[in-house]
C-alpha cells in the first residue's frame, strides 16, 4: 500500500484526504545526522532517476501546492540540488498577465510543459483555479466547479501521452504559519517572501481548506494523486516528499544505467587506447 494510501497521510475510512487527520506530530526526524544521510541518499536516487528520463526520452511534470510559507521552495531546492540543469525547469506561478486573462487558464500551462527527457516543476499551479481563485473570487462559482473536470481532462491528456505526473499538497498548521510569517517578518533576508496576499489568505484559512479537500476530492485519482506532506516539520517535508517523487517517477521504469554505445566504445579503443566492456553502465 502506497503511502498515498494510509491515514498518516490523511484519508479517512472513505479514501478522502482530510488534513485534519494527518499525523503532524509523528512526522519529524530525530536529527540532523538523520537527514542529511535520508537525504544524500535520496538524491543520488534522483540524479538516477533523471539519467534515465533523458535516456529514454521520458517526461515528467511535478505540481507543488500547498499554505504560504509552508517551505514548497525549500523542497524544490533539494530536490532539484543534485541534477543536471539542462533537464529540469522550475515554473514559479503567480498571477496571470494582462494577456493571459484574456484567454482560457490552462493556456499558459500548456507552453510549460516538459520536452522529452525532462521534468518541469510547478511552483503553484493550474489549480490555482479551484483555490486561490475560488476563494478571492477571481472565479465565478461555474468557472471554478467547471475546471475540476477541464483539470482532471487535461492531466489525462498528459498521462495518456506517456507523462507522469506527480502532484504535492504541503501542509501545516496555523500555528507554524504563524511562527514563519513572524520570522520572515523579523528577517530582513526573507520579508522579501511576505506578502499582503499572504496576510490576507491566512484570515480565510476555513475556507481554504474546504476548498483544498474539494480539490482532493474532485481531482486524486490512480493516473495522477495526490499525495499530502505533513511539513511543520522542513526537514521531514524535504526527504518525504523526495521518497514521494522518486517513488513515483520510477514506478514501473528500470533505472539501471544503459549498456555503452558500441560507436563509442569503437572510437574510445581507437583514439584513447581503452578496451571496456559494452555490458558495463
Amino acid at each position: 500500500m502506497s503511502d498515498h494510501a494510509t491515514d498518516r497521510n490523511g484519508q479517512n475510512r472513505n479514501g478522502k484526504i482530510r488534513l485534519d487527520r494527518l499525523d503532524m506530530k509523528s512526522a519529524h526526524l530525530e536529527s540532523r545526522a538523520e537527514y542529511d544521510k535520508r537525504l544524500s541518499k535520496l538524491q543520488k536516487d534522483m540524479l538516477r532517476i533523471q539519467q534515465t528520463y533523458w535516456h529514454e526520452k521520458r517526461r515528467a511534470v511535478i505540481v507543488f501546492e500547498g499554505w504560504d510559507a509552508a517551505g514548497k521552495g525549500g523542497c524544490i531546492r533539494r530536490m532539484t540540488e543534485p541534477l543536471d540543469p539542462r533537464g529540469f525547469h522550475v515554473w514559479p506561478i503567480s498571477a496571470p498577465t494582462a494577456e493571459e486573462q484574456g484567454k482560457h487558464y490552462l493556456y499558459r500551462f500548456w507552453n510549460k510543459l516538459p520536452a522529452p527527457g525532462t521534468f518541469a516543476v510547478f511552483d503553484r499551479s493550474w489549480y490555482g483555479r479551484v483555490l486561490v481563485e475560488r476563494v478571492e473570487g477571481f472565479a465565478t462559482k461555474a468557472e471554478w466547479t467547471r475546471a475540476y473536470d477541464e483539470i482532471a481532462r487535461f492531466e489525462q491528456m498528459l498521462t495518456d501521452d506517456g507523462v507522469r505526473v506527480v502532484k504535492l499538497f504541503l501542509h501545516i498548521t496555523q500555528e507554524e504559519q504563524l511562527n514563519r510569517f513572524r520570522e520572515r517578518l523579523t528577517n530582513p533576508y526573507k520579508r522579501w517572501k511576505l506578502t499582503e496576499e499572504d496576510l490576507r489568505n491566512r484570515a480565510r484559512w476555513p475556507e481554504y481548506v474546504k476548498a483544498v479537500e474539494q480539490m482532493f476530492d474532485r481531482t486524486s485519482v490512480g493516473t495522477a494523486p495526490w499525495f499530502a506532506v505533513a511539513a511543520n516539520s522542513k526537514w521531514y517535508a524535504r526527504v518525504h516528499v523526495l521518497e514521494l517523487v522518486t517513488r513515483a517517477l520510477k514506478e514501473g521504469i528500470d533505472i539501471t544505467p544503459p549498456p555503452l554505445n558500441p560507436e563509442v566504445a569503437a572510437i574510445a579503443a581507437e583514439v584513447l587506447g581503452v578496451t571496456l566492456n559494452l555490458g558495463e553502465g
